[in-house]
């Protein structure tokens, strides 16, 4: 696993635990994308919190996903989340 998509999984990681109750129920992945594909972050939180990650209308997530778009910007692959049920 790259650096970069070390550094961004970490940064999720303080993220989510930030929005959560229990920060130890925090749980993200990396997935190295190949070639040309995007890299992924899983995001897994407490299923009585994903309302807390995830906000009204989804506001929460979008805000999440536009920070991690924009600190893999320096780094040549895109990175999505996806926050996991």
């Amino acid at each position: 696993m790259s650096a970069d998509l070390e550094a961004m999984k970490d940064f999720v990681a303080f993220l989510a635990k930030g929005l959560v109750d229990r920060p130890n129920e925090v749980d993200v992945q990396g997935i190295e994308g190949e070639g040309d594909q995007d890299n992924v972050v899983e995001l897994r939180v407490a299923q009585d919190e994903l309302g807390k990650v995830i906000g009204k209308q989804g506001r929460t997530a979008r805000v999440l996903r536009i920070l991690v778009s924009a600190a893999s910007s320096k780094m040549e692959k895109r990175t999505l989340l996806e926050i996991i049920e």
